[in-house]
């Protein structure tokens, strides 16, 4: 039988969200060992990271997200663990940024390597960059990306990032008892760079301790950021697209602060992002326990045709809102966030 084609309009999953956005990790290796994603005492020396020979290759990428391009994706985001450890990342980007239907590229890291990178990564096509950082005290930054690195590391990548013509957004994770004093002075320190969006701490993958109680909902980040504790200075303003994950604010200054209130306030029913892990495994949520391989079929000799009603036939039935049903799930094993990315 004839794989079915649809036209991007119509691909729609089992509550009518459309596929819109696709994040690709193109490694799971990571140079930082953050305690809300690799913590070091799982992901220690002698962890075994997938060899070369089982990730995708950058031909094997560009396939996929042509079909995902086709299908309707619009947005692409390179992902991790750390995707400048993949070698010769600018050809990638360049590989995509040359395919029709393509609006956005972006890429979220943890700034390390920007000094060194973001020049070509510019130059190959990149628009953005998502910069991680959840603290500048230098003590408490190094306890939670677990090797020490100092902040000034990070900011050194950011403004290499700045100065190679790049869209900057910082993602700070907001933990109680752990970061959360120093928000205010964060925010301070980068809107003038960059929009800075505070997200809570989620129970992603399967090692990094979550509970409630370490969750600061947006609401009390919001009022902490305010000269005057409550908030009062911030306006909601208008989401840029369906689906934005951010809740934006405008400070009295015209500055703008992010939430992403995956907890608190989910927003499962607008998401339009399907995962891409670094061996290929399509995921429909950053809480999923399983995927679809399409690895196998592309190296087995699937057609084009055949991979996209592969995908299209996931996404349709998809059904995918954990954090709206959350309080609902006692346990569930889900994959690592340094498979797929944030």
């Amino acid at each position: 039988m004839r794989p079915p084609s649809l036209p991007p309009s119509s691909l729609a999953d089992a509550f009518g969200r459309p596929l819109r956005d696709l994040r690709i990790s193109v490694t799971d290796r990571c140079n930082l060992r953050c305690t809300y994603c690799m913590p070091a005492e799982v992901f220690g020396p002698g962890y075994a990271f997938l060899p070369r020979t089982e990730l995708l290759t950058f031909e094997e990428i560009e396939r996929l997200a042509a079909a995902f391009v086709a299908l309707g994706v619009q947005k692409l985001r390179l992902t991790g663990g750390e995707p400048l450890l993949r070698r010769d990342l600018p050809e990638l980007v360049a590989r995509l940024a040359r395919m029709d239907g393509v609006q956005d590229i972006a890429l979220t890291t943890n700034g390390l390597l920007l000094p060194r990178l973001a020049v070509p990564l510019k130059a190959a096509g990149l628009q953005r960059v998502t910069v991680s950082i959840d603290s500048l005290d230098p003590d408490i930054f190094g306890r939670m990306n677990g090797l020490g690195t100092h902040p000034d590391r990070v900011l050194d990548g950011i403004e290499a990032a700045l100065q190679a013509g790049l869209g900057v957004k910082v993602n700070t994770v907001v933990q109680r008892g752990v970061n959360d004093a120093g928000l205010r002075q964060l925010w301070l320190a980068l809107r003038d760079k960059a929009v800075v969006r505070f997200i809570e701490f989620m129970d992603v993958g399967n090692h990094n301790g979550w509970n409630m109680a370490a969750v600061v909902p947006s609401r009390e980040v919001l009022a902490r950021l305010s000269e005057d504790g409550l908030g009062s200075e911030f306006s909601p303003t208008q989401a840029n697209y369906r689906g934005e994950v951010a809740a934006r604010h405008q400070g009295a200054q015209g500055h703008e602060v992010g939430l992403i209130s995956s907890v608190t306030a989910p927003f499962c029913g607008d998401c339009s992002r399907a995962r891409l892990s670094a061996v290929g495994i399509l995921y429909t949520c950053l809480f999923a326990g399983s995927g679809t391989d399409l690895r196998a079929p592309l190296r087995a000799g699937a057609s084009d045709e055949e991979v996209r009603a592969q995908i299209a036939r996931v996404w349709q039935v998809r059904q995918d809102r954990y954090s709206e049903e959350r309080g609902e799930i006692t346990t569930r094993q889900k994959v690592e966030m340094s498979h797929i990315g944030g």
